[in-house]
């Protein structure tokens, strides 16, 4: 897919600024005092790297992120009337997809529309969405693909002239659902959140760090405040 140079810059700048480059980065400053034969800064800047790599791996810390984020909106039982389509936005689709898949069970005459552009490869991630969901059974008729939204934002704008104010069921990560819903409200559209991929956390202890499960956890919700800051100085939400 072609993107824009802008495009690339804000995604490199994204990654630049997540809790694990941020530990990485501090580190290299480390290793340039150690070069330079600045032993006290180097311990005292590597000193602060092992420091932020425990904090961010660690399991309370990643909770105490995730959940304002997955608190605000429940899992979806009471199913709205009239329902035509369900959104399953792009990313995590092997946890997301099972949640678009309950609901298409309970929903008759339902389509799902599957999201997800792709940097890295030939097929988008609405094409290994939209494959996922045939495999599991759902009639390749019965799914849509919208292949070219590289944002939430642009695929609000996309569902705007798809489906305008009709209701629809948007599927999304719990800790991604306040800034996708935010997005599609401020668009004018009429989502009903079913978010899916609960965080539940069962780890406390002290020692529950350096695990790759935590930092993950840290870096979603380091990205969604990050997100719904941008988007509030830029209107969207």
């Amino acid at each position: 897919m072609n993107v824009s140079l802008s495009f690339m810059l804000k995604k490199m700048l994204a990654v630049m600024i997540m809790p694990f480059s941020i530990g990485v980065i501090i580190a290299i400053v480390a290793l340039l005092f150690l070069y330079f034969d600045k032993v006290k800064q180097a311990k005292r800047y590597l000193t602060l790297s092992i420091v932020w790599m425990l904090l961010m791996s660690w399991a309370p810390l990643s909770n105490l992120f995730l959940k304002p984020l997955e608190s605000v909106y429940p899992k979806l039982e009471t199913i709205p009337k009239n329902i035509k389509y369900i959104l399953l936005l792009g990313g995590d689709k092997e946890k997301r997809a099972w949640e678009a898949l309950r609901l298409y069970n309970k929903i008759p005459n339902v389509k799902i529309i599957t999201s997800g552009y792709s940097l890295h490869d030939n097929l988008t991630e609405a094409n290994k969405t939209a494959q996922l969901l045939i495999d599991s059974g759902i009639p390749s008729n019965k799914i849509l693909m919208q292949k070219k939204a590289k944002t939430t934002f642009e695929e609000a704008l996309w569902m705007k002239k798809c489906v305008g104010k009709k209701p629809f069921i948007l599927v999304t990560s719990a800790y991604h659902m306040p800034r996708a819903y935010a997005i599609f409200k401020k668009a004018g559209l009429n989502p009903t959140p079913a978010p899916t991929d609960f965080n539940h956390p069962n780890e406390y202890g002290l020692f529950s760090i350096l695990q790759s499960v935590h930092l993950q956890n840290t870096e979603h919700a380091w990205h969604e405040y990050l997100g719904l800051l941008v988007y509030k100085l830029q209107g969207k939400v």
